[in-house]
C-alpha cells in the first residue's frame, strides 16, 4: 500500500552555464518573446557543467518521499547509462522502484539545460522512453493500492494512457493530482475532460492554462495582480473554465507573480516566497507535489497548503538541480514563522 504513486518522465539532466549567452528580446505588434542566444558558428566556452536526475514524475516522487510519504514511481527507462543512473538515484531518494518499466529496445530520456545569467533556462529535451509508455506496461494493481495518483506530464504516445488512468482511479477511489504537459494540452480542454473531472488537484502554469482554455491574458489590463485589489479578470476566467470540469481544486502558476487557486467557493492568490534564484528548473514540480502532499498534512487547508508549496518551490529554485533544496514540512513551517508578513489573499 502506497501513500502516493507517480507516473511521468524520468531523465538525466545536464546543466550547462555560459557567460557568453545573451538574452535577446524580439517584439512584434502582438507579442514579445525572449531568446537565449550564442554567437553563430563560434566555439563557446562553458563556465559550469553538472548532471542530475530529473523529469516531472521523478521530481515529484523524490519530493513526496522526502516529505515522508510512502512513494512509488512509474516511469520508463532504457538499458543504458542514463537508465542505470536514474534507477540508482531513485533508490537513494527513498522511492520504491518496483513499478519502473524497463526496456532494452529504446534509449532513456535526456535533457540539456542551458542556464542564463538571470537564473532562467532553455531545455533541449530528448523524450526517449518517456514518450512510449503503453497501457499494458503500467502496473494498475499498484495504483489500486495507493491513496493518491500523481500524474506528471506525459508526452508523445504516453499521453494516450490518460483516460484509462482517470477511469481506473475513479473506479477504485484513488485521489488524483495532475500536472499535465503542454504537448498534451494543445489538444484542448475537451481532450482532458475525463481526467480533469475526476481529479482532486489540477495544476498548470499560466501559458498552459491559456493554451487549454483558449483565454489570453490581455496586456491592456493590469497584470501585476498582487498589487491590485482583484485577480486579473482573464486569470479568473481561466480558473472558472478549468473548475467547470469538476476538478476539486485548480491551480495556475504565474512565475514571479505567484500562484492562483480556485475551489469553486473561494479564489486564492499566493505571492512568490522570497528566494535567490539560481535555477527555475523543477519549481513547478516542487510546487504541485508539495501542494498535493500538504493537503493531507493540513487536512485540506488550501490557504496553508499554498503557502507551504511556495516555500518549498522557493527553496528548490535556490539550488541547481530539480531535486536539490527539498524541505521537510517542519522546515517549511519554520520559514513561514520567520516570514510573518507572507500571506495568501482569499477573494
Amino acid at each position: 500500500m502506497y501513500d502516493i504513486i507517480t507516473i511521468g518522465s524520468a531523465t538525466i539532466d545536464a546543466f550547462v552555464e555560459s557567460d557568453a549567452a545573451d538574452i535577446v528580446s524580439v517584439s512584434t505588434k502582438h507579442a514579445s518573446t525572449e531568446f537565449m542566444a550564442f554567437p553563430y558558428g563560434a566555439k563557446v566556452e562553458i563556465d559550469s557543467f553538472r548532471t542530475a536526475v530529473g523529469g516531472g514524475g521523478l521530481n515529484a516522487a523524490a519530493n513526496f518521499a522526502n516529505l515522508g510519504l510512502k512513494t512509488s514511481a512509474i516511469f520508463k527507462i532504457g538499458d543504458d547509462f542514463q537508465g542505470k543512473n536514474i534507477k540508482h538515484k531513485v533508490k537513494l531518494a527513498g522511492v520504491d522502484i518496483e513499478n519502473i518499466i524497463e526496456t532494452d529496445k529504446e534509449t532513456s530520456g535526456f535533457s540539456i539545460i542551458l542556464l542564463s545569467f538571470e537564473g532562467n533556462r532553455t531545455v533541449l529535451a530528448h523524450r526517449g522512453t518517456n514518450g512510449t509508455v503503453k497501457e499494458s506496461e503500467i502496473n494498475f494493481e499498484a495504483i489500486k493500492n495507493s491513496k493518491w495518483l500523481y500524474i506528471a506530464p506525459l508526452n508523445g504516445q504516453s499521453g494516450a494512457v490518460l483516460d484509462k488512468l482517470a477511469q481506473f482511479a475513479e473506479e477504485h477511489n484513488v485521489n488524483v493530482a495532475i500536472n499535465p504537459g503542454s504537448s498534451s494540452l494543445k489538444k484542448g480542454l475537451k481532450y482532458f475532460e475525463k481526467i480533469l473531472s475526476t481529479a482532486e488537484v489540477v495544476v498548470m502554469n499560466k501559458e498552459e492554462a491559456s493554451l487549454v482554455t483558449k483565454i489570453e491574458v490581455r496586456p491592456d489590463t493590469k497584470t501585476e495582480c498582487f498589487s491590485s485589489e482583484t485577480i486579473h479578470p482573464d486569470i479568473k476566467s481561466m480558473l472558472d473554465k478549468l473548475k467547470s470540469t469538476d476538478a476539486k481544486v485548480v491551480i495556475i502558476t504565474d512565475g514571479k507573480n505567484g500562484v492562483y487557486a480556485y475551489d469553486g467557493k473561494k479564489y486564492y492568490r499566493c505571492p512568490e516566497f522570497p528566494a535567490k534564484v539560481v535555477s527555475t528548473l523543477g519549481a513547478g514540480d516542487a510546487l504541485s507535489s508539495t501542494f498535493t502532499a500538504a493537503l493531507e498534512y493540513t487536512n485540506w487547508n488550501i490557504e496553508k497548503s499554498l503557502m507551504l508549496a511556495s516555500v518549498n518551490a522557493a527553496s528548490v529554485v535556490s539550488h541547481f538541480g530539480a531535486q536539490e533544496g527539498f524541505l521537510s514540512f517542519a522546515k517549511m513551517e519554520q520559514r513561514l514563522k520567520e516570514t510573518p508578513t507572507f500571506r495568501v489573499e482569499v477573494v
